[in-house]
């Protein structure tokens, strides 16, 4: 005990002028003051939700091959269609190998900003005549490649070998990607549904998109830079194929002048400069028309005859959608105006309902009066109650005989 008071005194006591010199300052914050209180724990951050991946590692036995390949730009996903790809809004991609029993399949799967880009890019990749399959919003296939589109992501397929169980298990990947995106582009809606031919539509953004999917017209000609979009259609009339461009510019005025350099364009032929584009070359001359309505410019070309393609030009119209613009709010003048307006239907109301009130009580009961065989007003009426109190006092009148009650 001796031995621990003496460490204790020793530590207590004070320090000497060197040891103060030698010291180094400490400032103390002052505890708040639920200091002894127990604190609410926050929680601790979650971890941000992981993207879905746009191709799984493992589906229907087929198993990824190696690590995916991330598709950063255009020019990665497709060196040759870079162009293309940029005019439909490319963000992103990812291609992934896959095996099974000895077999391969190639993924490429691209990602867009929208649903149209992504139908647009959907249409520059499959060509005309490839068969229809059930995949996705949209699918075809040529042999062992399958081409397919669900919300803003196109896939590419590419089989070794096309099994039965190939487009269920495709579905399988369209079933995994994001379904969100909007609508497919508003200009599809103007293309007539009778005798056109499947899988034969292109939709395009920009001059790259529409020369690649075989445009008829010039791109220069199109004016892509004064906002154009287009879609090109087959049609199997009775005389021959007819192919039919619709142009959608933001507004009729340009979509007239566009009409007219078109027009102008077609009536050069040969003279023409540029020079025709392979499809026009293949078209009978006599079948080449062009029109517009509202903000549509309609060309149709092909080897129909005449008749035919004029009737199919004839089918496009343009219908203008009206819809009500909100006003602004009503001055303090309108909202008096009205309520004054309101004071005085009121009180035209309350006077006519009034009149006709007291015309049918008092109509009625001169009518009830004059059925009766009385008179209608009842002011002379001899049979209402009064007291003749007017009557002279008769001095020749006998005297009662009675004695007086009071004797």
């Amino acid at each position: 005990m001796g031995s621990g008071t003496a460490q204790v005194m020793a530590q207590a006591a004070p320090p000497t002028a060197a040891e103060k010199k030698s010291a180094t300052a400490l400032t103390l914050v002052p505890a708040p003051k639920d200091a002894g209180k127990p604190q609410p724990q926050s929680p601790a951050p979650s971890a941000p939700a992981k993207p879905k991946a746009l191709l799984p590692d493992a589906f229907s036995g087929w198993l990824q091959e190696g690590a995916a390949q991330s598709l950063a730009d255009a020019s990665t996903a497709d060196a040759a269609n870079s162009a293309a790809l940029k005019e439909y809004g490319f963000v992103a991609g990812l291609a992934a190998n896959y095996k099974r029993d000895g077999e391969t399949l190639s993924l490429r799967a691209l990602r867009f900003h929208d649903t149209s880009g992504a139908y647009g890019a959907y249409t520059f990749y499959r060509q005309n005549g490839w068969p229809k399959e059930q995949i996705g919003a949209g699918a075809a296939s040529d042999n062992s490649r399958v081409i397919f589109w669900a919300g803003t992501t196109v896939v590419d397929a590419s089989f070794s070998h096309v099994g039965p169980m190939s487009a269920g298990e495709l579905r399988e990947i369209a079933s995994q990607l994001p379904a969100d995106g909007g609508q497919i582009p508003p200009v599809l809606a103007n293309l007539p549904k009778e005798h056109l031919t499947g899988e034969t539509t292109h939709y395009a953004l920009g001059a790259a998109g529409y020369v690649g999917a075989g445009g008829v017209l010039p791109p220069s000609l199109v004016a892509f830079d004064k906002g154009a979009e287009t879609v090109t259609a087959n049609y199997a009339l009775t005389s021959g194929v007819a192919t039919l461009t619709l142009i959608d510019y933001p507004t009729p005025q340009i979509a007239e002048a566009q009409e007219a350099a078109i027009r102008a364009y077609l009536k050069a032929g040969s003279q023409a400069q540029p020079a025709w584009p392979k499809p026009l070359q293949n078209s009978d001359p006599a079948s080449l028309e062009v029109r517009h309505s509202g903000p549509l410019v309609v060309i149709v070309s092909g080897d129909a005859v005449p008749d035919d393609s004029h009737r199919l030009l004839e089918t496009v119209h343009y219908e203008a959608e009206i819809a009500s613009i909100p006003l602004p709010g009503e001055s303090d003048i309108s909202k008096t105006s009205k309520l004054l307006m309101g004071i005085a239907g009121l009180s035209v109301i309350g006077g006519g309902a009034a009149i006709l009130l007291g015309g049918f009580m008092g109509g009625g009961r001169a009518l009830y009066r004059k059925m009766r065989g009385l008179p209608v007003s009842s002011v002379y009426d001899a049979e209402f109650i009064h007291l003749d109190l007017g009557e002279k006092w008769d001095a020749g009148a006998d005297p009662i005989p009675d004695p007086h009650p009071k004797g």
